[in-house]
């Protein structure tokens, strides 16, 4: 499943890099300081197409959903250019969301070695780790831009929302969960007195914790486990269907409450101490908890035009040139476009090498922006892991 959503996501991606910088690259829209090449949008007609035929588009569908891309293509790089703009310019940080979505990857993946598990995005998705995670970073600031900018500002009625989970209760039965948290203290290749060490250090986190103070900031202090420990020690969510957990930490955690904090767990390599973040029974969901996911449903069919309309005021403010041949099929009605450069000759153009040089500024298509485009390249689900493994 994790090798699946990472191709997909790499799928949908502008091409990273090039080995050949001497190929020249013309240029087709200026937007504010960045640029977007015709290769690029070759290289994004031919990436969805093959995406959406690995999710089993054929066809009629796929011929059609193609050339809804192609009509489009321009279009969608520009609003994802002017969401990055703008959530840059709004000052927006997406940096713990950003380390929990990787650690749930490596955690799926389980490869600990940090070397080895950029190895392995790169056999993934074609692409270095540092640029998978810059633009993983750019397409989860487009989210927080649509979040705060307009997501923030609708309002569903409370009445609305009791109707729908009143007349859908069959899509709230939800299998036992638990969220965690996670401090490792390394006791790998320690003596027995770097090892009592540990125990003793182990042992007095958890009784801050169990004192009150926040086991966020313990983790982010103490725990030997640099993916996780940047997010507070935060792990991916565990079904108990799924027995991702060794029994050991399975018929712990799913028997305790929320907040409950363990003694520290010996493992091979480390101790282990867990904090039940959150745990759900299986059954029923009330309403106060699926409330927000139901809010989220209610309000998506609104999203669209509102999404739209905004899109089309960072247009009227952006500087925009677009080059004679190329449509915006989201252009701002009465917005003057053109390339102003007429007299020029031959087409303005730039090198792989430029192109390269600014690929951090690409996006990745997690989100489905308005206008019908396909969600190819949404975001896979939390993946459930076990915890570290030392």
């Amino acid at each position: 499943m994790l090798v699946r959503s990472l191709m997909l996501i790499a799928a949908t991606l502008p091409l990273a890099g090039a080995a050949d910088v001497r190929i020249v690259e013309e240029i087709v829209a200026k937007v504010n300081g960045d640029i977007i090449t015709r290769g690029e949008l070759e290289h994004a007609r031919q990436q969805v197409s093959e995406a959406l035929a690995q999710q089993g588009v054929a066809g009629a569908r796929l011929t059609e959903a193609a050339r809804e891309q192609e009509k489009n293509a321009l279009r969608d790089q520009i609003d994802q250019l002017l969401l990055v703009q703008r959530g840059k310019d709004l000052n927006l940080n997406v940096d713990a969301d950003l380390t929990r979505r990787l650690a749930q990857y490596q955690s799926q993946s389980q490869i600990t070695d940090p070397d080895k598990f950029h190895d392995y995005i790169r056999q993934q998705t074609g692409m270095t780790y540092e640029d998978f995670r810059d633009q993983m970073k750019n397409s989860m600031l487009t989210q927080k831009v649509i979040g705060e900018e307009i997501s923030s500002r609708m309002s569903v009625p409370e009445a609305d929302l009791k109707k729908y989970y009143d007349e859908h209760q069959k899509e709230f039965v939800r299998e036992e969960q638990v969220f965690l948290s996670q401090i490792v203290i390394s006791t790998d290749g320690k003596t027995p007195e770097q090892a009592a060490a540990a125990q003793k250090k182990a042992t007095e986190l958890v009784a801050m914790a169990r004192k009150g103070e926040n086991f966020a900031d313990l983790a982010r202090k103490n725990s030997d486990d640099p993916v996780t420990a940047k997010d507070g020690g935060q792990l991916p969510p565990y079904k108990r269907s799924e027995h991702l957990l060794d029994k050991e930490l399975e018929d712990l955690v799913f028997q305790q409450k929320k907040g409950y904090v363990t003694d520290p767990i010996k493992r091979p390599t480390a101790l282990l101490i867990l904090r039940v973040d959150e745990r759900f029974e299986a059954g029923q969901a009330t309403f106060e908890e699926v409330k927000n996911d139901i809010t989220e449903k209610l309000e998506a069919p609104k999203m669209e035009p509102k999404v739209r309309e905004y899109l089309t005021r960072l247009r009227e403010d952006a500087y925009l040139q677009i080059k004679d041949g190329y449509t915006d099929s989201g252009a701002a009605p009465g917005k003057d476009t053109r390339w102003q450069d007429a007299a020029q000759l031959k087409p303005e153009t730039t090198t792989k090498e430029e192109v390269a040089a600014r690929r951090k500024r690409r996006l990745l298509k997690i989100i489905p922006l308005p206008g019908g485009r396909s969600s190819v390249g949404a975001a896979p689900p939390a993946a459930a892991a076990p915890p570290v493994k030392p």
